[in-house]
């Protein structure tokens, strides 16, 4: 385990497991390049005549965490695929699966699960089932003996892609398995090649190593009572999400937090900044997104108190040197590949303020209110639509 950031845990601090999997991610990400380049030919097999059909729709889907890695790559997959790519979470599935699938056209569902036995992971694949005439499934998976596994390996129309046994986080929140699931999608699609895995994991290194500890230590040593991500692009906007996720995951929802666009923050959520707040902005790559990013800094940075405002950037350009935590290496990434070393701030960010609120990281809901796998879900059976509702 790294030595830096072992110092900023305590034995018995219950936060073994977390920490752990935090590190240990660009190891992860390295075996998940080797699972999917191992396993291309099946991939491809699979993929290949469901990806020449010009109408196909692949709906990227998972539940809370496993919903932003849809939203962090559907971009990325979109342009590698020339195919409609959407993000639609299990909850919303099968809370309105007609909704979800309103044009009935091929489509690839694909699944991300950490364990693939929450109640609204099966379902929602069934329910695609039912609603749709044609549709096949790629599950991403970090769960051998998992439901969504079980119910899938041995179908003709389905597809399982199996995580390293590291990536099943035994601590309560998703980490490595968030990022390697991210990961992996983006290579069976083609959106990222093995050999570039190694910049974003150099970078992660670079933060596990203690490369961005006095800008999180800062940060955190003003008492924050609120905290903000935002991220304009695509992917990024879909790594805010994840990230305040993640604060209020490990803090047991003892810290308030919340997640936006650059733009879409000031109208209305900007009402949470006071002097207790601090905002997290994930600076896009790309030249014209960019823009926005800046103008929401420099407009916060004048407005709250100084050191209250960071950017996690790849490039320093128009940025200046204080509060600006910078990810090496990787100036020239898509946003979704620069969403792997950057979630690394944000979790040691949510890891160290659940240990500032003597909170124990690994089951920060220790009474059972929320649980590692959703709980008490009753799915109920789906009518046939009615001709007359559209």
């Amino acid at each position: 385990m790294n030595t830096t950031t072992q110092d900023q845990v305590p034995q018995n601090s219950g936060a073994d497991h977390t920490n752990a999997e935090i590190v240990q991610q660009p190891g992860v990400w390295r075996e998940v390049g080797a699972i999917v380049a191992g396993g291309r030919n099946s991939l491809d097999a699979f993929l290949g005549p469901l990806l020449a059909k010009k109408d196909l729709r692949i709906v990227l889907t998972g539940a809370g965490t496993s919903a932003f890695a849809g939203e962090v790559v559907r971009s990325a997959v979109s342009r590698a695929t020339g195919r409609r790519t959407d993000a639609v979470s299990t909850t919303d599935i099968v809370g309105d699966p007609y909704a979800s699938f309103p044009d009935d056209v091929p489509t690839l569902l694909v699944s991300f699960a950490r364990s693939g036995d929450s109640p609204e992971s099966v379902a929602a694949t069934r329910l695609a089932d039912q609603v749709l005439t044609h549709v096949n499934h790629l599950v991403i998976t970090c769960n051998s003996a998992g439901q969504l596994a079980r119910l899938h390996g041995a179908s003709a129309s389905s597809h399982v892609l199996l995580m390293p046994a590291a990536a099943n986080d035994q601590g309560f929140a998703m980490t490595s398995s968030f990022t390697g699931m991210l990961l992996a999608s983006l290579l069976a699609f083609g959106a990222l090649t093995t050999d570039a895995i190694e910049a974003p994991a150099a970078a992660a290194e670079h933060i596990t190593a203690g490369g961005l500890d006095q800008g999180i230590d800062a940060l955190l040593a003003r008492g924050p009572e609120r905290l903000v991500y935002l991220g304009s692009s695509s992917a990024l906007k879909g790594l805010a999400h994840e990230s305040a996720l993640k604060l209020l995951e490990l803090t047991g929802g003892a810290l308030v937090a919340s997640s936006e666009s650059s733009l879409g923050f000031r109208h209305g959520p900007k009402s949470v900044l006071n002097d207790r707040t601090a905002v997290v902005v994930y600076v896009s790559n790309d030249p014209y997104t960019r823009c926005y990013d800046l103008d929401i800094l420099a407009e916060l940075r004048e407005g709250l108190p100084q050191g209250s405002v960071v950017a996690v950037t790849a490039s320093p350009d128009g940025l200046p040197g204080d509060g600006t935590w910078l990810l090496p290496g990787l100036a020239d990434a898509d946003d979704a590949a620069l969403a792997l070393p950057a979630v690394v701030c944000a979790q040691l960010i949510a890891l160290r303020s659940s240990l500032g609120q003597g909170i124990r990281p690994d089951n920060p809901f220790p009474s059972g209110e929320v649980n590692r796998v959703v709980q008490g879900v009753t799915v109920h059976p789906l009518p046939e639509r009615r001709n007359d509702v559209a």
